[in-house]
């Protein structure tokens, strides 16, 4: 198989990955860390009831599947392999920004969030699968 294919389609395999598992750890650590009572998503106000620990559910689908994404793409991609691990985290990053203007969430979440739970373990699921 060309190179330059396979390489995309290791992208593709990473983001697809990444995007799956992102949806699943949400809805399964949601349901473990249940919302406040008063809650409601909808409602942009009942956002202040939220404590740290319901905002480490969206931290965890985040940095996970950003570290599964990246590892699956390295493994499959023939050369560039950390590229294409940081091209996964890179989308993964893209819907991070977009849901940070669309989620009300603290500043100390949204830092920590961006700067830690897409590229950097991006670029771990890539050392982890070999690249370099």
């Amino acid at each position: 198989m060309n190179p330059i294919l396979r390489n995309v389609l290791a992208v593709l395999a990473g983001a697809t990955a990444c995007i799956m598992l992102n949806g699943f750890l949400l809805g399964v650590m949601m349901q473990m860390i249940t919302p406040p009572e008063g809650f409601d998503p909808n409602e942009i106000s009942t956002y202040s009831l939220l404590q740290a620990k319901h905002l480490l559910s969206p931290f965890v689908a985040h940095a996970i599947p950003s570290l599964v994404g990246g590892f699956i793409a390295a493994l499959i991609a023939v050369n560039r392999k950390m590229t294409v691990a940081l091209v996964v985290g890179g989308l993964h990053f893209v819907g991070g920004v977009a849901a940070a203007f669309m989620i009300p969430a603290p500043t100390w979440f949204v830092v920590l969030d961006l700067t830690v739970a897409y590229l950097p373990m991006s670029w771990l699921g890539g050392r982890l699968a070999g690249g370099k």
